[in-house]
């Protein structure tokens, strides 16, 4: 595919790509027909044809890491080799429809999401744009009542239940799987933090960073995008994922909460990793591996009481298949 790039506005991509033989070309393809003038695919030891595929578009450039960077350091990575000063954090299951320009713009003051819609056209309600959620809101969704009573306050809150995606305005936490960062403010704040890995958080960590050092924090509902969602998360084996959320979570209270609020997030943990144990057993038969998980959890949650601090969730020789996402 060749594009006039004279059309192209200066936005560089960065795609994180682990095993995304299947997403990587159309994610691409969508994003130069958006109009981004710089794609940088940041891989992270895909066994798959991730790397042939991308190695055959002469518009791309790709950035090849044998180890395990995770989702942050792949980010780094990017946005630091990128040309411009735009920069669209993009999953390789994301497609770019419209409105990169508008978003790009609206990034100025720090960052910017967009719509994300379902592959069927609805729109992903609930994930699109969330706000920075608190100790109450952890400790409800790691036990499980947030789906059990969707519609309780602090749910609602979190999740936006009234948010108008037909508005532009400002907001606490857009996904990484869409977003568009300053790279100059971003270099300045340290990029993410590579100590949430694999996964998860530290798009909520950086958004939060950004926002205490007084930057903005942009909505655009010009800017839309397809969103399969869990591509690359569906992948990794269930045993290393249910570890690295929790680590994950962990940290992020344990770096943002005060004392009482971090013990409250860390109790809470601990209760469900008992629950999820026993229910992994009896009810999901998942046998003896339900218990090695969970107690591994409630290892996190024990560290993370009494030290104050989360264990590296880098394990090392115990979760072969898994080291790369």
């Amino acid at each position: 595919m060749v594009l006039d790039t004279r059309s192209m506005s200066e936005v560089s991509a960065v795609i994180v790509s682990w095993n995304s033989a299947a997403e990587i070309e159309g994610c691409i393809s969508a994003a130069l027909t958006a109009g981004v003038a710089e794609i940088l695919v940041v891989d992270n030891g895909s066994t798959d044809q991730t790397r042939e595929i991308v190695r055959k578009l002469p518009q791309v450039k790709l950035l090849h890491f044998p180890e395990n960077l995770g989702f942050a350091g792949g980010v780094n990575r990017g946005v630091e080799a990128a040309q411009f000063d735009s920069v669209l954090i993009l999953n390789p299951d994301c497609f770019v429809m419209s409105g990169l320009e508008s978003m790009a713009r609206a990034a100025q003051g720090g960052a910017a999401g967009g719509m994300l819609v379902h592959p069927d056209g609805k729109l992903q309600a609930g994930f699109a744009v969330r706000s920075f959620p608190t100790a109450t809101i952890l400790a409800l969704e790691v036990l499980g009542i947030n789906r059990l009573w969707p519609t309780n306050p602090s749910n609602q809150h979190y999740r936006c239940s009234s948010f108008n995606p037909a508005m532009a305005q400002e907001v606490d936490q857009p996904p990484g799987a869409f977003l568009m960062l300053n790279r100059p403010i971003f270099m300045n704040l340290g990029g993410m933090d590579e100590a949430f890995w694999p996964v998860w958080f530290e798009d909520v960590d950086y958004c939060l960073r950004l926002r205490q050092a007084g930057y903005k924090i942009a909505y655009c509902p010009e800017a839309k995008a397809t969103h399969k969602g869990a591509a690359s998360i569906e992948k990794i084996l269930w045993t290393f994922r249910e570890l690295a959320w929790y680590a994950s979570l962990l940290r992020y209270a344990t770096k943002h909460f005060g004392w009482l609020s971090r013990r409250l997030v860390g109790l809470a943990v601990a209760a469900a990793s008992v629950l999820r144990a026993f229910t992994g057993i009896f009810f999901r038969r998942q046998g003896l591996k339900a218990l090695d998980v969970y107690a591994g959890v409630f290892r996190l949650a024990w560290v993370s009481l009494v030290h104050d601090r989360v264990e590296h969730s880098r394990p090392a020789g115990r979760w072969e298949g898994a080291k790369h996402l």
